[in-house]
């Protein structure tokens, strides 16, 4: 490992001079028939290791608050039995998806959820649209849940009614889900995994969590043993609808007692709030709208006040991967001390293993960019299983397509093809279209010394 970093630490020296292959680069090697696409079996999930202090601060903040930062007065939850229910022109992979999801939720949440047909009545209504059609009604959203409605009609003659104002909840009883249809597989999936969990449960966000997909980092997009846990104890059966948080705090403690008796044994650690100016300045680094100047500025920004606030956990880690991910193009040096400080925060945490392997992935870019094969094997294969731990089918297949050239630059190419196959079921469920797939494969080929301009092939 240490040799790894030595090596990195010098390979962005030359990456501005990198040359884009030829378009024709990946004909030679991407089958005209792309292979199947694959899919994920049964999740496997690790239980959160932190106390139960802790998580239960977690639990009251994702439950009493909306991401706006609003208050909300009472818990709210489904009592008695959820259905749910699909409208509108489902792609393939969602149905066997959801089924997936909704026995988990059922033996690892313990809750009675179930699927009924389209014109049943539902707890849970998700509604497939195009892209296009949501967004033209919510800009910024890639998916979204909503109380109180049964339909996209509904949502449209009431959007701007207090009818799906949050705070105005007592208990639940309908919810709707609206996702695009027209997007990559792992796309659709992690909409529900997310705007279930939502319709069912939390409605917040906290960028403090390195376990969850109640984080609008987005590492998570799968359901994690937190974010199972969180289900499990908004539906025991101590709690109602209608409670305040301070009457689910005062019996939060013995709930998590007998549901997760291995917290009683950690520290009782709990993490800092997460102060709203460095939220702003996250977003302003993520918002694609902005000038890239603009977003660099708000990323070293972000690191400061990170910094500032002696933060050493997954929100410093994740403002050095924006860091990182903003400079590869300007200033790849910048980009590469950024990525090597993220994963060395991130290693130090059995939690932030995905997180590692993203930047992982950046760093195993820059290793093939350089020719160091062996380096950029290294990475990849020490990170392949947390990928498929956390099913990030289109990051599996950047990794394994990486693994395949620098395959291909060590002679071995028996392996890289074998290799690249594989990446390439992966691809299509991740990034979907034929075309995003091979255009996937032509940009990490283009990043290997044999298919740069003059370095032969």
């Amino acid at each position: 490992m240490i040799r790894t970093l030595a090596v990195l630490a010098t390979l962005a020296l030359g990456a501005c001079s990198t040359a884009i292959a030829p378009p024709d680069v990946t004909d030679r090697r991407t089958p005209q028939s792309l292979p199947p696409m694959k899919t994920f079996g049964e999740a496997r999930v690790t239980q959160p290791t932190r106390s139960n202090r802790s998580i239960a601060a977690d639990i009251l903040d994702l439950t009493f608050t909306l991401e706006s930062g609003r208050a909300l007065p009472v818990l709210t939850r489904f009592e008695g039995p959820i259905t749910v229910r699909v409208l509108g022109e489902a792609p393939r992979s969602l149905s066997p998806d959801l089924d997936q999801l909704i026995t988990r939720l059922r033996r690892e949440a313990g809750i009675d959820i179930s699927r009924v047909s389209a014109d049943q009545p539902a707890s849970v209504t998700i509604e497939v649209l195009t892209r296009r059609e949501l967004q033209r009604a919510v800009p910024q959203a890639a998916c979204f849940v909503a109380p109180r409605l049964t339909s996209w009609n509904d949502f449209r003659a009431n959007r701007r009614s207090s009818a799906l104002d949050w705070t105005t909840l007592k208990t639940r009883q309908r919810m709707a889900i609206f996702l695009p249809g027209d997007v990559p597989p792992q796309e659709v999936r992690d909409c529900l995994h997310e705007e279930l969990a939502q319709a069912i449960g939390p409605l917040n966000d906290l960028y403090r969590l390195s376990d969850s997909v109640f984080n609008d980092d987005n590492f998570h997009t799968v359901l994690t043993g937190f974010d199972m846990l969180t289900l499990r104890v908004i539906y025991a059966r101590e709690l109602r609808s209608g409670m305040t948080r301070d009457e689910v705090a005062a019996r939060l403690p013995a709930i998590l007692a007998r549901l997760n008796p291995r917290g009683q044994r950690g520290g009782a650690l709990v993490a800092s709030d997460t102060p709203r100016a460095w939220v702003n300045t996250m977003e302003a680094a993520l918002d694609p709208r902005s000038s890239p100047l603009r977003r660099r500025t708000a990323a070293r920004d972000a690191v400061e006040y990170a910094l500032e606030q002696g933060w050493e956990d997954n929100r410093l880690g994740y403002s050095l991967y924006a860091l990182g991910r903003l400079s590869i193009g300007t200033q790849p040096e910048l980009a590469v001390a950024a990525f090597l400080q993220a994963g060395s925060l991130y290693s130090t945490d059995d939690g932030t293993a995905l997180q590692e392997a993203h930047v992982a992935t950046q760093l195993a870019a820059f290793a093939l960019t350089a020719g160091q094969s062996d380096i950029a094997l290294e990475i990849v294969d020490r990170n392949l299983a947390a990928v498929s731990r956390a099913q990030k089918a289109d990051l599996l297949a950047t990794l394994l397509l990486i693994k395949a050239e620098a395959l291909e630059l060590e002679g071995r190419r028996t392996e890289a093809e074998a290799v690249r196959l594989d990446s390439l079921g992966w691809a299509r469920y991740g990034f979907g279209s034929d075309r995003e797939v091979r255009a996937l494969a032509a940009e990490i080929a283009a990043l290997s010394p044999r298919n740069r301009q003059g370095g032969g092939a």
